[in-house]
């Protein structure tokens, strides 16, 4: 039974052999869904433990957590109105080629009349009248009957044509009064994320205000590594909790050569500093930066952390997770499944940090190790 759960676990994560069944492999995404919320009802009761040690960091955890629920709203909003707006410009065209085709229907109609019109009133009667050849007779009122069939065809597809413009243009306007409707929620939302970011630099200030010196700055920062530290742990010990681990996707075998998280430049190295970033290394990097998952694998944490702001945590089985620290926002949440460059945020400033990086660590069995030996070279 055992043997049949790890199949179909390695099979929803591709590594399963080709012979297996179908239904094996819906059998282990249903599986992989169920290990997904069990990680993401974990996540949320780690959550709802204590993070800020003071009324100032509280406020901190608050301001930032406010304002990465605003950049998300934002590039909702922003996705949404590039869709709209690319849906816009193909309704106009496919209007435009429906006006084209309208405008020849009524010109071929247009001719169909015209020679209708030379032939008089009443050509049948003409030609009874005339005692016409029975043959020329019967051309003629083949002709007719064609003529008065294209006729028709012409007089339905205009119609057709019509009520298709008709459906285009209330589209259309749908559509503009959607577009309408974004732009002002966009004027709105930029206000509030100049208001939350205008709060975090107050609260940042009250924080800073609170050291004497630089030890008494240091020493809080460590004292932030510890906390961290306890609720890593406790991660951890969730993760143990779980029926059934998250399946290998063999990141030890990539070793020194996963991708980057982000681009930019390392300014602080592994166990070359204090504080909280002793175990792990700074990328710095432009505030808004994608920054992505280096390895397939499961988001066991997203949420604010004392220290490093809105901290992101990746599980890849094997007893490996890497972390993302510091993030404006999330782009996945618990449980989720990532993969391999996939983005899960975007580079931020958070947890009171002065300049936007990102923070990166790489944990095995739960201890810290070296992540420059794992990320390939430059």
């Amino acid at each position: 039974m055992r043997w049949t759960l790890a199949v179909a676990l390695m099979l929803a994560l591709g590594y399963a052999p080709a012979s297996l069944a179908q239904p094996n492999e819906n059998a282990a995404r249903q599986q992989l869904d169920a290990i997904g919320q069990e990680i993401e009802a974990a996540a949320q009761r780690l959550s709802a433990t204590g993070q800020a040690r003071d009324s100032a960091e509280r406020e901190l955890r608050h301001v930032e957590t406010e304002l990465a629920e605003t950049h998300q709203r934002l590039d909702q909003l922003q996705a949404e109105r590039r869709q709209l707006a690319d849906e816009t410009t193909q309704l106009r065209q496919h209007r435009e080629r429906l006006e084209g085709e309208r405008e020849a229907q009524y010109a071929a109609l247009s001719q169909q009349l015209a020679a209708l019109y030379r032939l008089g009133p009443t050509p049948q009667l003409k030609l009874l009248l005339n005692q016409s050849d029975p043959a020329e007779l019967d051309r003629m009122q083949a002709y007719l009957n064609r003529l008065t069939q294209a006729r028709q065809q012409r007089l339905t597809d205009i119609s057709r044509l019509d009520t298709a413009l008709a459906d285009t243009e209330q589209a259309l306007s749908e559509r503009q009064t959607r577009l309408d409707a974004l732009a002002d929620e966009l004027e709105e939302q930029s206000a509030i994320l100049a208001q939350r970011t205008e709060e975090r630099r107050g609260v940042v200030a009250t924080l800073d205000d609170r050291y004497g010196s630089e030890e008494d700055r240091l020493a809080d920062l460590n004292q932030s590594r510890e906390q961290a530290e306890q609720q890593l742990r406790a991660i951890q010990a969730e993760l143990a909790r779980l029926a059934e681990p998250t399946p290998t996707t063999h990141i030890t075998r990539t070793q020194g050569d996963l991708p980057w998280p982000v681009q930019g430049a390392i300014t602080a190295t592994f166990q070359r500093r204090d504080g909280v970033h002793y175990n792990g290394i700074v990328i710095r990097a432009d505030s808004g930066s994608a920054v992505t998952a280096v390895h397939t694998g499961r988001v066991v944490f997203a949420d604010w952390m004392r220290g490093f702001g809105n901290l992101l945590i990746i599980d890849h089985g094997d007893q490996i997770m890497t972390l993302y620290a510091h993030l404006q926002q999330f782009s996945a949440r618990p449980g989720q499944q990532v993969s391999r460059g996939a983005e899960i945020g975007r580079v931020g400033n958070s947890g009171g940090q002065t300049n936007p990086a990102l923070y990166f660590e790489v944990r095995r069995s739960g201890e810290p190790i070296n992540p420059q030996r794992w990320i390939a070279r430059r």
